[in-house]
């Protein structure tokens, strides 16, 4: 258990350095309105952001790394994510795996009023929501919007993941990295690990001339 708690707390600290919008992410058709849903700046003082099911008031999935990309308009806002998630067993892999897995239902993010009225960083005081470009005043409740696109990074540890890269089939919304180049420092600036997410932005899946 203390292995766990230590990689979780490496985890969310490499990713506090990826900044707003995820390292090698490539611009999309449209508006844009990044945003790091977790970890926050300071997870002591603040709500994050959370998937959930419609309807569901219990069972929330919490990644480790969340950012949000705002699209639509005020009557029909929608999210784009990249969800990170550091799986130190095969077990937790597989768990994790299923809360991302292809269905026929909504996935729904929940931005918390608090998160979406602090600060977007402890450099720039604009608040969260009026960056989103989708949320009209300024909220007293929950903003929920339905998830649109997501992609899926998933953290292995070094023999889980030569082993899965040998006998496993990813789905078309997931990726995978050795947990060490996701734990590295600097991580956000590692060649491969840019090209790997660029690949995994929506407009990856479109001819540029």
């Amino acid at each position: 258990m203390p292995d766990k708690v230590s990689l979780d707390i490496l985890v969310k600290s490499r990713l506090k350095g990826w900044g707003q919008r995820p390292p090698g992410v490539k611009p999309r058709r449209g508006k844009e309105a990044w945003l790091r849903g977790r970890p926050s700046e300071d997870e002591n003082k603040i709500c994050n952001p959370f998937l959930k099911v419609p309807g569901s008031t219990r069972l929330r999935t919490l990644p480790d790394g969340l950012w949000l990309n705002f699209g639509g308009c005020f009557a029909e806002p929608f999210v784009d994510i990249l969800a990170i998630e550091a799986c130190s067993t095969i077990q937790n892999l597989l768990d994790k795996r299923s809360r991302f897995s292809p269905s026929t239902h909504s996935l729904m993010c929940v931005c918390p009023t608090e998160w979406l009225l602090a600060p977007i960083s402890s450099t720039d005081p604009t608040p969260r929501w009026k960056t989103t470009g989708v949320v009209l005043h300024e909220p007293f409740n929950d903003v929920v919007v339905p998830v649109r696109e997501m992609r899926v990074l998933y953290g292995l540890k070094k023999d889980h993941y030569r082993g899965f890269a040998q006998h496993q089939l990813p789905h078309a919304h997931e990726f995978f990295v050795p947990m060490e180049t996701l734990t590295e420092e600097h991580s956000e600036d590692n060649p491969g690990l840019r090209e790997l997410i660029a690949r995994a932005s929506v407009s990856a899946n479109f001819f540029c001339p």
